[in-house]
């Protein structure tokens, strides 16, 4: 696959699973989530609330599963599982803080867009001593329309000055990418052992981590060439 150089003038990172291994947490957390009322988690559940907002994402748990359980209740009974889970297990995944000293030297404004409520994602960044790091935070409550709406990442590259096509975006989920792909980003995919069942054939770029070389090229210009070795979908 041969890719011209690439000029990148902002980053952006999405929240859970990219950044943060929330993914796993989230798992266990619903699959406890469905044990107390005799379910399973399925496949089909578990790619259908990847990426989402919070509501959307317990929606489509409602309509797959037939629970009657109030929305609020779900996600509340959920959140307490998560925190409970998080206590010992949350962790910042792999190569991040080296991405980051990486995009910080190279002094390229950063932000962050999830799917995620605002308290949330400050109470996770906080933790890890992130949300200083990023000039623009974008999450569920700063959109009319949820990934794979564009409308986020439109409004991350408004915010951040760029044109999307100068902006790179980092995902793990096919949701999250389908929205940075149609909003015109430079398209990173990450997908974790959650996500890598999704269908990431609209990414620029598919990794399988942040450590990856194809992806220190991108952020390296002066080793981006032709023909690089970054692998096609």
């Amino acid at each position: 696959m041969k890719m011209d150089r690439v000029n990148i003038r902002a980053v952006v990172f999405d929240l859970d699973g990219l950044m943060l291994n929330t993914e796993d947490i989230f798992d266990i957390a619903g699959r406890k989530l469905l044990e107390r009322r005799g379910l399973e988690m399925t496949d089909q559940i578990h790619h259908a609330m990847l990426g989402r907002r919070p509501a959307e994402a317990f929606n489509a748990l409602k309509s797959l599963t037939g629970i009657q359980d109030d929305l609020t209740d779900l996600m509340l009974e959920t959140k307490e599982l998560f925190c409970s889970i998080a206590e010992h297990h949350l962790a910042t995944m792999p190569g991040l803080h080296e991405i980051l000293d990486i995009v910080e030297q190279r002094k390229l404004p950063r932000a962050v867009a999830t799917s995620s409520p605002r308290a949330y994602m400050t109470d996770l960044l906080t933790r890890f001593d992130l949300l200083h790091r990023f000039s623009v935070t974008l999450t569920a409550e700063d959109v009319t329309y949820g990934k794979p709406h564009p409308e986020i990442y439109l409004t991350a590259a408004e915010r951040l000055g760029v044109n999307p096509a100068e902006m790179l975006v980092l995902e793990d989920s096919e949701t999250g990418t389908r929205a940075a792909a149609a909003a015109g980003a430079f398209t990173v995919s990450v997908p974790n052992r959650h996500t890598a069942v999704g269908d990431f054939s609209m990414c620029t770029i598919r990794v399988s981590s942040l450590h990856d070389e194809a992806l220190l090229s991108v952020l390296h210009p002066e080793r981006f060439v032709r023909n690089s070795g970054i692998q096609p979908v």
